[in-house]
């Protein structure tokens, strides 16, 4: 596994056991009245499309913690490309535990390799040009830091993980303030009497004059939301690289290659963790 993922194992345990437990309750009834615990076999986790790996250890845990008797072999590493056909890892163990581990296993998988795929494809988008692709905090509750982690896989980017980890400032906390500027007012304020540093301050931006604003007026990071490519150019201008641009809102495959040309550094797409379509990805017994 690797060591990103090993710093949040105890979460992806409490989760694998969460799923496992809702989907046997009071055991899996069929598999126990058909299949003796002796009985052993062999099986293999097959791609039925082409696609990128993210989540392969994380699905090979759940059949462990299911059955510690159950062995693995990864064939794909999480990142690398996969083809309709391949293998993606073996297994052998009781044949029992590994049917009861196996809807709950491929939920793990279809979906993380589901967005590490879409991410995939908007990172090819975009290559050549200077804009990355970043995520959201449009994830599945609960699956946040495996949605991310898939992200990366697909060689996207993590915005913030959450809401202690950078400051935003939308258009809700502007209307609130009163304004852009106050809102940085009080933002900067917070930050020093809390005692935190290193702490980026980004705004939400809609318009040219309020790009303006978020710059005279100290933003480390300003978000272009919804705005026209004509308006993002002149932002792009005006900035001029003196702080980070992220453009956002309506983003899509068949224009996001047309923003990135803008010159902006960072795109944000919600879709990469709540459009995507799951993998088809199956466990077959040999």
């Amino acid at each position: 596994m690797k060591p990103e993922l090993l710093a949040y194992l105890d979460k992806i345990d409490h989760l694998i056991d969460l799923a496992l437990q809702e989907d046997m309750p009071d055991g899996d009834i069929t598999t126990e009245a058909i299949i003796p615990d002796e009985v052993q076999t062999s099986a293999v986790i097959l791609a039925k499309q082409d696609g990128v790996l993210a989540g392969i250890d994380v699905a090979l845990r759940v059949f462990t913690r299911v059955d510690n008797r159950v062995n693995s072999v990864k064939r794909k590493e999480d990142g690398q490309e996969f083809k309709l056909g391949e293998i993606l890892a073996e297994l052998e163990g009781p044949a029992a535990s590994i049917l009861k581990a196996e809807r709950t296993a491929l939920n793990f998988l279809q979906r993380l390799c589901g967005v590490a795929t879409l991410t995939r494809e908007f990172v090819r988008a975009v290559e050549g040009t200077r804009a990355k692709i970043l995520d959201t905090r449009k994830t599945t509750p609960g699956w946040r830091i495996l949605e991310k982690y898939a992200v990366r896989m697909g060689g996207g980017k993590n915005h913030r993980l959450n809401l202690s980890e950078m400051m935003l400032i939308k258009d809700n906390h502007i209307r609130a303030a009163g304004g852009i500027a106050s809102a940085l007012k009080k933002a900067r304020a917070y930050l020093g009497q809390k005692g935190l540093k290193g702490i980026k301050i980004e705004v939400e931006t809609t318009s040219l004059d309020e790009v303006r604003e978020a710059l005279e007026n100290g933003a480390d990071w300003i978000m272009l939301d919804n705005m026209a490519p004509e308006q993002i150019k002149a932002a792009v201008a005006f900035v001029d690289r003196r702080v980070p641009l992220e453009v956002s809102g309506k983003v899509r495959l068949e224009n996001v290659r047309s923003l990135a040309l803008t010159g902006v550094d960072y795109i944000s797409v919600g879709a990469l963790t709540h459009s995507f379509r799951s993998a088809d990805i199956s466990l077959e017994f040999l």
